[in-house]
């Protein structure tokens, strides 16, 4: 159950959505395991699935996903994916990308996704094809800027899943310290900018560490 700082719904009923589903084992329960150790950010469990939901609801075949870290979102998406469909992730650490190479490969799942290695900002305005599904989960800072970017390459009636802008509730209180600021700021503007898009049908939803999600209507 979720004890940390980014809890974001009272413990009773964290509890009880935890007991809901059976835990992962092998490739994933190795993943959690390796992030949390190392504190390194991944996607909490049921935001994992709601991306794989999403995915096969979409019967996506293109996906765009901005931070990929060790592929543990990566991999829910992949297995969402309609035949011959395949995720576009970039990430900058090659640490982290030999990672996801290697859990991604261990899953069966490597051939269904390209790892592009840089700076989502320097990546993003080169594509030329479309996407079913666009997933942010990088920067908080940039994350404004990889929406303008990307939002040309989605497709109508396409979907934008947005992670962690709840941010431990720090975008609706106060800000737990210095270090947080910038990406608090950031956040709660992305989320003005987020929900009154002229292009988009966005909301913010409460579980996870707050999850954006809309659909592409113009």
């Amino acid at each position: 159950m979720k004890q940390k700082f980014d809890a974001i719904i009272q413990p009773r009923q964290a509890e009880y959505l935890e007991k809901l589903h059976h835990r992962n084992s092998g490739v994933l329960s190795e993943m959690e395991a390796l992030a949390h150790t190392n504190n390194i950010p991944i996607t909490d469990r049921e935001v994992a699935l709601f991306l794989e939901i999403n995915t096969r609801l979409l019967k996506a075949t293109r996906v765009l996903e901005i931070g990929l870290a060790i592929g543990y979102g990566t991999a829910h998406i992949a297995a969402g994916l309609n035949e011959g469909g395949k995720v576009i992730g970039i990430e900058p650490s090659p640490e982290m990308i030999n990672f996801a190479e290697r859990f991604l490969t261990r899953l069966n799942l490597r051939d269904r996704v390209e790892i592009i290695q840089g700076r989502a900002l320097d990546i993003i305005p080169n594509f030329t094809e479309k996407f079913d599904l666009i997933f942010l989960d990088a920067v908080k800072e940039e994350y404004v800027q990889y929406l303008a970017q990307a939002l040309p390459h989605l497709k109508i009636g396409g979907a934008v899943i947005v992670d962690n802008l709840l941010w431990g509730g720090q975008v609706a209180g106060d800000i737990i310290g210095p270090d947080q600021e910038s990406s608090t700021l950031a956040l709660r503007n992305f989320n003005r900018v987020f929900v009154n898009h002229p292009q988009l049908r966005a909301q913010v939803l409460p579980f996870g560490d707050g999850v954006g999600f809309a659909v592409k209507i113009a």
